[in-house]
């Protein structure tokens, strides 16, 4: 083995991580962002962001400077490849995924279609 890691299915920006960071600050000791995938929203997937301080054994756990990103294995295979990042502009602060797989999106950026 030559040590190094394998690349994780999704990327976190440094962006994304630095308001989740802030947002965890008031919040309990362990508190992290779960995104996950659901049916629903105007292109047929939805995006979910909750805040939670429960990890499940399946999650897929992306961690830096002590903020944390929880997946789901469902809603991961629906979002290898991904970039989260925190957007903030004349529209208003947001996360967003840059999705691979979604051949559609709708304009609020939280729903897709594959």
């Amino acid at each position: 083995m030559d040590g190094s890691s394998a690349p994780l299915p999704v990327t976190v920006t440094d962006r994304a991580f630095r308001r989740i960071a802030k947002v965890a600050a008031s919040e309990p000791a362990g508190t992290a962002l779960r995104v996950s995938v659901s049916g629903g929203g105007c292109s047929g997937f939805q995006y979910g962001f909750d805040l939670t301080t429960a990890r499940e054994a399946e999650d897929l756990v992306i961690e830096k400077d002590g903020a944390a990103v929880l997946i789901d294995p469902v809603s991961l295979d629906y979002m290898s490849g991904s970039v989260i990042d925190f957007v903030d502009s004349l529209m208003g602060q947001s996360f967003q995924i840059k999705n691979p797989n979604a051949t559609a999106s709708c304009g609020c950026g939280t729903s897709f279609s594959i």
